[in-house]
């Protein structure tokens, strides 16, 4: 992670050429996760071998960008000055595999409707040429917001 802007936005990940594909996806809007040439398992985090049949031939591949909370939390913690408390910090598991999942912010909801199982959409915010996927609820399933979204400048 890089150290955050004076702006006190929150840090940003250093870009590997492993990892180079999650980050910067976000700017055409997909998400992409390394997949297995020869047996199909989708990969996260990124590793430079398939965990399942130990190929080497792996491919930044699009997922559909939806997925159920399995887990959450609220932060309260001001961390970071331009990232305003409470917010949800949750492990998103998407629909393409079990277990492929990862930790995100949940944006456009409050967060404390969020519950495990809530069906949730990527969205991007950018920070240079790092988009970072962050989950919205899903239209169908919304946890709504009283409050105007604090997610500013996150690409729908």
């Amino acid at each position: 992670m890089t150290a955050p802007e004076q702006s006190g936005a929150p840090p940003v990940p250093r870009v590997t050429p492993l990892d180079e594909h999650f980050w910067r996806g976000g700017a055409t809007g997909r998400l992409l996760i390394l997949r297995c040439d020869r047996c199909g398992f989708w990969l996260h985090p990124p590793g430079p071998v398939c965990r399942r049949c130990l190929a080497l031939t792996l491919t930044p591949t699009a997922v559909s960008g939806r997925g159920r909370v399995r887990t959450v939390t609220v932060n309260h913690q001001p961390w970071f000055p331009a990232l305003p408390v409470p917010y949800a910090l949750a492990i998103v598991e998407l629909e393409e595999q079990e277990g492929l999942q990862f930790l995100t912010r949940l944006v456009d909801c409050r967060p404390e409707t969020v519950r495990a199982g809530l069906a949730v959409t990527v969205r991007f915010e950018p920070h240079g040429d790092v988009h970072l996927p962050l989950f919205a609820p899903a239209s169908t399933d919304a946890a709504p917001t009283d409050a105007a979204p604090t997610d500013a400048g996150v690409q729908r």
